[in-house]
């Protein structure tokens, strides 16, 4: 629980910050006059400092912050949520929001957006730096024909050892690289090409059906080498003297074949005596293991199994990409995952995906204290993500967020005068209940998922 609430803090308290500060930067760039930086809505918590004409606060409302401009057209729309008025009569007109020109309007008013894609996009090119970690097949061992959805029937006839080289045309040199393929919201069907045979499988299944692409992956089993990768102290696996490198070609008297065969071999073995068949180097010696209970949450059925395990991990390989590769690799992910997300937005808007799928802080809090656990690479990767959806969702055109006031811009440039303030405030305050009622959705979606329903 603490490791939750201290990841939430940081995951949400970096984002909004990383948000407002490009709006902070943009305005102070153009001599716009900011009386508060705010992390929260409304009042102030003790947590608060003044250093120039700027007032540094932590509200008590976190579902957001704000840079409050110098305005006079603004703090009658926006006063109460953001915590009182902007004491603009203390500032020059020259210094006020409303009297800059259009262009910096907009450059202030998109600096938010644009700070949290460029937050994600070093995100990924430092973590690109450290290289990728992946495993090393493509080929499929089996397929469980009673777990395929339907339309994806054709799969059943793969043989043994069906290496598939293209997925929707794209070439694939990994096991994730076909999971994301897989998992691409935004092709209509799929594709797969083999090396082997000369038909192609076409399956019209569009990555919209979510739940029927997880079916697929579910079904596939992949042929992963049963070649032992880390050995972890103190297991099973290290008291009897497996080491890193070792093949296991053979487990209780069976032929193992992938890495799937030794796990089921090890799962239903709890307690007992296991003797596997190592290749090592040029000889196969013979290890006894015995494998030690372990609890786990079965993906699907969200039972909670009994199962054996011997503390050792699969072998995967390392791919580097250099400081340049890094780059590129840094911003193909940062466009994969923007893509994602417009397409996830794109499905709501059409129907093809359920609101209940919404998730608010609550959701956020939970996966930023799971993806903690993970390490800390995991969390960067969780926290880039994350501030995409928040520089996209802000860009929605509804008042209130960056979209509705670059929308009130737009037509300002358009029309070659400002809307109305009264229209403003009227659209602002219909954008501030949309807003209300997203959020009171997203808990509501939030608070389902904690009960279990």
């Amino acid at each position: 629980m603490l490791l939750t609430i201290i990841a939430t803090v940081i995951v949400l308290g970096v984002l909004i910050f990383v948000h407002e500060l490009g709006h902070f930067l943009a305005a102070k760039s153009v001599d716009i006059a900011v009386p508060r930086f705010s992390i929260g809505f409304g009042p102030a918590t003790p947590f608060k400092f003044r250093r120039g004409e700027t007032e540094y606060i932590v509200a008590w409302f976190p579902f957001g912050g704000y840079v409050k401009m110098a305005s006079k057209e603004e703090q009658e729309a926006m006063g109460a949520l953001e915590g009182g008025a902007s004491e603009a009569d203390r500032f020059p007109p020259e210094r006020l929001f409303e009297n800059k020109s259009l262009p910096a309007r907009v450059y202030v008013i998109s600096a938010g957006v644009a700070m949290n894609v460029l937050f994600a996009w070093i995100a990924y090119v430092l973590l690109a730096t450290g290289g990728r970690i992946e495993t090393p097949t493509t080929s499929v061992a089996r397929v469980d024909s009673t777990a395929l959805p339907p339309g994806a029937e054709a799969l059943a006839s793969l043989p043994y050892g069906s290496e598939i080289t293209l997925v929707n045309g794209d070439s694939v040199h990994s096991l994730q690289a076909i999971v994301m393929a897989i998992a691409d919201p935004g092709s209509d069907r799929l594709r797969f090409d083999f090396r082997d045979r000369r038909d192609p499988i076409i399956l019209p299944i569009p990555g919209t059906n979510a739940s029927a692409r997880a079916a697929i992956l579910d079904a596939l089993e992949f042929l992963v080498e049963p070649r032992v990768g880390s050995v972890l102290d103190g297991q099973p696996a290290a008291r009897a003297g497996l080491a890193s490198g070792d093949l296991i070609v053979g487990a209780a008297g069976d032929t193992v074949r992938s890495w799937d065969d030794l796990v089921r071999t090890v799962e239903a073995s709890v307690g007992d005596t296991v003797l596997l068949s190592v290749l090592r180097g040029d000889a196969v010696i013979q290890l006894a293991v015995v494998p030690v209970e372990q609890t786990e949450v079965d993906p699907v059925t969200g039972e909670v199994r009994r199962v054996g395990r011997i503390g050792i991990g699969q072998a995967l390989r390392r791919v580097d990409y250099g400081l340049g590769g890094a780059v590129v690799q840094g911003t193909r992910e940062t466009w994969a995952r923007t893509r994602l997300v417009l397409l996830t937005l794109k499905g709501m808007v059409l129907g093809q995906i359920s609101p209940r799928e919404l998730g608010g802080p609550i959701l956020i809090g939970q996966m930023s204290g799971q993806v903690a656990r993970l390490g800390v690479t995991s969390l960067v990767s969780f926290m880039a993500f994350l501030s995409l959806n928040l520089a996209i969702l802000n860009l929605l055109p509804i008042p209130v967020l960056d979209g509705g006031h670059l929308v009130f811009l737009f037509a300002e440039g358009i029309r070659g005068k400002p809307l109305s303030l009264a229209l403003r405030l009227r659209l602002t305050q219909v954008g501030l209940l949309v807003l209300i009622g997203i959020m009171a959705l997203v808990l509501t979606n939030d608070f389902f998922r904690l009960i279990g329903g």
